[in-house]
Parts: C-alpha cells; structure tokens; sequence
C-alpha cells in the first residue's frame, strides 16, 4: 500500500497549509468570538479551488477526487471546522447532482458555484426525525397543472441563512409515505444576498409563482461558530419536474450514497480538529513549567501527549481507508465510512478534552484557543449520524 501523496494532491495540501496560516489562524479566534459568518474567508477559499470539490470536471475544468478532497477539508479544518464544515456543506448538498442528476440537472444547478462564491444548504433533518429519517414529515404533492408543492420544516440546516440553493429529501405524496424523493430548489435571482450582508434575524424568501421559504434566526450554538446554522421552512413552494433529482421513489438510496460520501468528509474534520488540539498542546506543554520542569517531560503529562498523538495517527488512518473505498465505489464502503467518522470524532473529543486538562486553568479561559476546540469537537460526534447510528451501520455490516 503507498501512502504517498502525487503531485496533486501535495500541491492542494501545501495551498490549504499556506491558506489556513496566513486567512484562517490570524483571525479565527476574534471571528469566533463575534459569531461572525466569515464571508470573506470562503470567497478566497472559492477562489483557490477549495470549495465545491464535488462538482464534475465536465463543469469545473478539474477533478477533485475523494481522497484529494479529504486532505483538503482536514486541512481547512486544522484552521477552523466552523469554515470546513460550511465548505463542505456544498459538497454535501450538491455531490447527489453530480451522481444521480441529469446533464441538463447539472449544468443549471451546479454551474452557479462554478461561476461565483455561493453557498447551498443540504436539508434532510427535522424537529421530529434526526437519525430516523423515515420519520420526516417534508413532502411534494402533485399539481393538477404540473410540477409539485413541498411542504415542511427542517432543522439544523448548514449555510441556511445565506443558501443560494436548497438540496431537500422528502415524502412523495403525503407526510406518511414510504418513497422519498430529492429535489433542488434554487433560490430567485431577486433573493440572492450581497456579498457583504451578515444575516442575524428570519429570512423570507417569496417565489414569483406562489410558496416561499421561511428561514429562522441562525442558531446560537455551543461551538463552530463560523458555520451559519438556521431551521428552514417550506410554504407551498412549486417544484418542477426537472427538479427532481433521479427517480423520485429513490431518495432514502440517494441519502446513503450522500452520507458514505460525506461521512469520511466529516472524519476529515475532526482529524484536522483533532491534529490542532494536539500540536497546541504540545507546544504549550514544551513552555509551561511546573515542578521545576517542562510540563512535557512530566512522566503523566507525556503518557497524555502520546495517546493523544495515537488517536490523531489512528484517526487518520480510519479516514484515508475510508476515503480510498469510497472513492473506488467498494462495496463495503459504508461500513469504513462509518469507521472513520466514529474514530475521527472520538480522536477530537479525547484530543480537544485532555488537552484543555493539560492546559490547567487556562484552558478554561476563552483567551487560549483550546477552549474553542473544546466546544466545536462536539458537534463532530453528532452531525451526520451520531456515534450510535455509525455503531448500528457497522453491527449491520459485519453480521
């Protein structure tokens, strides 16, 4: 097995290093405290090539495959998973166009983000089916002239505030059904936002032709606050035929072939998460004296610093397994996926707790960055299937 990286894809490791170092670390820890959704930020990230990794290189002029973009994202996050998991986010929204869409699907839902920084919201939870998602109510209706109507809410919604577009799964026919569909539902020019807008309160987004989309104040929350978080509700919103993705019975496939995608993706982000927790630690452990010495070369600070270092290595190798399976389409992709997301998110947890410990009291001062890995770890361990749901995927698997 040759873990050795090509040209290519050290050259995208190299300008996302060079990019976190001289964008991201300079300025996240004020960003964090304001809550700011760094627009800036990802309009430089757009024009780097380091967004919208999914896309086709029939669109794009180059491919990004799935191990590439696994670097990418655990580099972006080694900055702030806040900002990673808002880029991903389009890739999370957007990859089910590039599988299962047609030419036609392609070109008019995915040449937008080609053509400038835009951001897309993929909506699949709601307030009453998180793990569950056959439990979602969301549906589409057939209309006597054509097309249909979607109605729903969903929760917990990546980018929301500030979506050009909206990937939403849902019932077909009625809030009970058994199929479900996926559908695109690009936002009217006249909804677009200016590249300089910050978004604090609800959002109303009016369709020329009836429906609307109601999108709540961001969400306050525990950590990565550089990621915009916000509910969405759909009102009577018309869908056309050439908006739904595929055939409309097979939504719930479509969602697997997602989340094997995206799951090494998140795996990337508590990795990069993870990696940072570390090296911070480390290099304050090296300065800090107790004792007479090094809190480092104190016997019981080193033994933390090397199982933190072993679940940062093992981590990382859980994600590259899992991002070579999925990118060669194996059939048990999902089950490394899955691996990789639980490994990743405990290597965070464990990284970002241990080290804020070894911190002493000031890592319990927002002023030393550990504190902010702390609370962004958590939710690595939650978003896109919680460790539980990931432990069912792999019972399943192996039995």
């Amino acid at each position: 097995m040759d873990f050795s990286l090509s040209d290519t894809q050290q050259q995208y490791v190299d300008t996302v290093k060079k990019f976190v170092k001289n964008e991201i670390a300079p300025a996240v820890m004020a960003l964090d405290k304001k809550h700011a959704f760094p627009r800036q930020i990802f309009s430089k990230a757009w024009e780097l090539g380091v967004m919208n990794l999914c896309i086709p290189e029939s669109l794009k002029g180059f491919e990004v495959d799935v191990v590439s973009s696994a670097l990418i994202i655990k580099e972006l996050s080694y900055g702030d998973t806040g900002i990673s998991t808002s880029a991903m986010c389009n890739d999370l929204a957007n990859v089910v166009i590039g599988q299962h869409g047609t030419e036609e699907q392609m070109e008019r839902f995915l040449r937008p983000f080609v053509d400038r920084p835009a951001f897309a919201s993929f909506c699949l939870t709601e307030p009453g089916a998180g793990s569950d998602n056959s439990a979602m109510t969301t549906f589409i209706k057939k209309r006597e002239e054509g097309g249909y109507i979607l109605n729903g809410a969903k929760c917990f919604i990546t980018n929301a505030s500030y979506a050009d577009q909206f990937t939403v799964f849902c019932k077909v026919g009625k809030p009970t059904a058994n199929f479900m569909a996926c559908v695109i539902v690009p936002c009217p020019p006249a909804a677009q936002i200016a590249p300089d807008a910050e978004i604090h309160e609800t959002r109303e987004i009016v369709f020329p032709g009836g429906g609307k989309i109601i999108i709540g104040k961001p969400e306050e929350k525990l950590g990565q606050a550089l990621s915009n978080t916000a509910a969405v509700t759909f009102e009577d919103v018309i869908v056309g035929e050439d908006q739904v993705i595929g055939d409309r019975r097979l939504g719930f496939k479509y969602v697997v072939d997602v989340l094997d995608y995206a799951r090494p993706m998140v795996a990337a982000i508590g990795v990069g998460l993870a990696k940072r927790a570390f090296d911070v630690t480390l290099e304050y452990t090296k300065e800090r004296k107790q004792f007479g010495q090094r809190i480092c070369d104190l016997p019981v600070a080193r033994d933390m610093l090397v199982a933190m270092w072993k679940k940062v290595e093992l981590a990382e190798l859980a994600l590259m397994k899992a991002a070579v399976k999925v990118q060669e389409q194996a059939p048990d992709r999902g089950i490394y996926a899955s691996l990789a997301k639980n490994a990743a998110a405990e290597a965070a947890l464990f990284c970002a707790t241990e080290g804020l410990h070894l911190h002493g009291g000031y890592g319990f001062i927002t002023e030393y960055e550990i504190s902010k890995l702390a609370r962004d770890a958590h939710i690595i361990d939650i978003y896109e299937g919680v460790r539980e749901v990931q432990n069912m995927i792999i019972g399943r698997e192996i039995l």
